[in-house]
């Protein structure tokens, strides 16, 4: 989306469709957890010194998200966890940081994940325009107060770089990532974001070479997941897969907004994810392109089943109150949560509603059934119009 000062398939349609697969909900297996510890946790909401290496954090809550999955790692083009299982993360970005930093803090974090069920959290760390350039040390405790709390809810949480001129700005990158990756690299909960949304660079002669520097800054310290912007604000998902990046656990940026981008953008995905690339909307909305103009739920809901028959984790945009149809929040909602139905915009009620249905998923294919989808470019077809139906009507109930 460009800067500002600018669901998943209803309860019965998930049966159906994992009983096709001859699969069982997550729900079912929630006891089969990767053996990570599963206390409580008691880190305090202040943000830890960046010179506090690397962080230490309490054992994870039971049942949570990272509890089931542990380090997610990529197998070919889907993303699976330590149980060796496709795991489809779904969640919330937060807004860029200099201009949505209301809602940075540990109890919206909380809130989310208590009442909307996410399993994913994207920090967007604003860059420019008043971002991390100018303000390092503001920006980062922005970063680390809702990392930190994510940690503590269990949940998975994407370290975002978010910036449309990243290759400008490759030495402020490269010493980011390296503190990041040094600080949080070693828990399973992190992902990381390199370049929120690349323009008109060239992929093989700016992306490529960029994504090539930071990963290399990364990788001495953490092997998780990285998420690669791709060209054309991170559309050319085909483009990328035709040179793909030569390291281990990379997944390629793919961005949507659902009134713009229609099934011409899923061709290209399909035919990245055939390449055998793995993909990560770490950003998509129910609206236009530019973050506001009309909704178009219809057609969210068709990118929504196509995420979840290629068990792609996706994070909506956005967790703020902005005066834009891709807000989540009406102007003035509660900087702490606790938000109710009137609190929310029609898009923020629909990605409640959606995330609340798609709880206690999340691990539910063989890895083999969904490298057979990505192959087949399986569509579910008709149950496209009904889910649409039930999820709107959900988000006003």
């Amino acid at each position: 989306m460009v800067p500002a000062p600018s669901v998943a398939v209803p309860r019965l349609l998930q049966v159906a469709a994992l009983a096709l697969l001859g699969c069982c909900p997550a729900a079912a297996e929630s006891s089969q957890e990767v053996g990570l510890s599963s206390s409580s946790t008691n880190v305090s909401d202040a943000p830890a010194s960046i010179t506090a290496l690397p962080f230490q954090a309490s054992p994870l809550p039971a049942g949570s998200p990272v509890a089931m999955h542990g380090r997610l790692r990529v197998e070919g083009s889907v993303v699976v966890g330590e149980h060796d299982r496709p795991v489809r993360l779904r969640g919330m970005s937060l807004f860029w940081s200099q201009w949505g930093h209301t809602y940075w803090n540990s109890d919206v974090v909380e809130w989310l994940q208590k009442d909307w069920h996410i399993t994913l959290l994207r920090a967007a760390m604003g860059v420019e325009a008043g971002g991390f350039l100018e303000h390092r040390a503001e920006e980062k405790e922005k970063l680390h107060r809702v990392v930190q709390a994510a940690i503590r809810s269990g949940i998975y949480v994407i370290i975002d770089w978010h910036d449309h001129a990243a290759t400008a700005h490759v030495d402020q990158a490269k010493e980011f990532f390296s503190e990041m990756a040094k600080t949080y690299g070693h828990l399973p909960n992190i992902l990381f974001e390199t370049f929120n949304e690349p323009t008109y660079q060239s992929w093989s002669h700016a992306i490529k070479p960029y994504h090539e520097q930071i990963l290399s800054v990364i990788r001495p310290h953490s092997s998780n997941i990285v998420v690669c912007g791709t060209p054309m604000w991170s559309q050319s998902v085909d483009e990328a897969s035709r040179e793909m990046l030569a390291f281990k656990n990379v997944a390629y940026t793919l961005h949507f907004y659902a009134a713009t981008h229609k099934g011409w953008l899923r061709d290209k995905a399909q035919a990245a994810l055939a390449a055998g690339a793995a993909l990560f909307v770490s950003e998509w909305g129910t609206c236009e392109a530019s973050g506001d103009g009309h909704l178009d739920l219809a057609e969210t809901q068709a990118w929504l089943e196509f995420l979840e028959e290629r068990s792609i984790s996706d994070a909506a945009w956005a967790i703020n109150d902005k005066d834009e149809a891709c807000s989540a929040l009406l102007p003035g909602a509660s900087s702490g949560g606790n938000w109710t139905e009137a609190n929310l915009t029609e898009s923020g009620r629909f990605h409640r509603a959606s995330l609340r249905r798609y709880a206690g998923r999340g691990a539910t294919r063989r890895l083999s059934d969904a490298h057979d989808l990505v192959l087949s470019g399986s569509q579910p077809g008709a149950a496209f119009a009904f889910a649409a139906v039930a999820v709107l009507v959900a988000s006003f109930a």
